[in-house]
């Protein structure tokens, strides 16, 4: 693994994901050190962890720990950005309902819950912790339940993460991101025919995550913020439950 040496320092959980590649791509373009953490590596990282699939949370949120301490030692880093996830469909009736519920939960709740494990120990004063919300995840989600469920803890913890007590570091911020559909390569893959002028482009999510960790316009901590797309113009809007 690389060694750190840079100040400005990154780690991307999902780093080969399509936004976690773009986020990669453009801290590292900022002259940022950047680590992945991620099932495969992303070569354009200085740094990447590679996580080990496993049925057990503990052992794999202790192996992504045990790594992160490794690789940083008494480093800190100014922002953990994580962008890890996927989507599962159906209904409670479906086939498939549990593999979904255990992928999502898999997908979206444990790098969740390891990324703001890893804040608490390795972000630095007034660092940035973004976790990956969704706005489906703000209300009832009948025909993808495991998607929503997952979505919905995530926000959770996001809010308990902004209360006195989290375990954050001082000054810092938990910012939930809640987007509507990503354009990635995969959704216009599964959706051509779809309105993409109403899909949020990487961009401008990774624009995003930059201006809030040089602390330009960042949210209060425990924030979900809704971002939302219309004829190609995108938004970001605080949500109040």
């Amino acid at each position: 693994m690389a060694a750190v040496s840079e100040v400005q320092r990154v780690l991307v959980y999902g780093g080969r994901g399509a936004l976690g590649s773009k986020c990669v791509e453009y801290f590292r373009s900022k002259q940022w050190w950047v680590a992945s953490i991620d099932i495969s590596e992303n070569n354009s990282a200085n740094a990447n962890i590679l996580v080990k699939l496993s049925d057990s949370f503990t052992e794999q949120s202790d192996q992504v720990s045990t790594a992160v301490e490794e690789l940083l030692g008494s480093q800190k880093v100014d922002a953990i950005l994580c962008v890890a996830g996927g989507w599962a469909g159906g209904s409670a009736k479906a086939k498939s309902f549990y593999k979904g519920c255990d992928q999502m939960w898999k997908q979206s709740v444990w790098t969740s819950t390891i990324s703001s494990h890893l804040a608490t120990k390795h972000l630095k004063e007034g660092g940035l912790l973004t976790l990956p919300g969704a706005k489906a995840g703000l209300s009832a989600t009948p025909g993808m339940i495991a998607y929503g469920m997952a979505k919905s803890a995530v926000h959770q913890l996001c809010q308990s993460l902004g209360g006195d007590k989290s375990g954050m570091p001082a000054h810092s911020a938990a910012v939930a991101i809640l987007p509507v559909t990503l354009d990635t390569p995969a959704n216009r893959a599964s959706m051509p025919d779809a309105d993409f002028s109403s899909w949020t482009p990487l961009d401008f999510i990774v624009q995003t995550f930059f201006d809030w960790t040089t602390g330009q316009n960042r949210p209060n901590s425990g924030s979900l913020i809704e971002v939302i797309t219309e004829q190609g113009k995108t938004e970001l809007i605080p949500s109040h439950l």
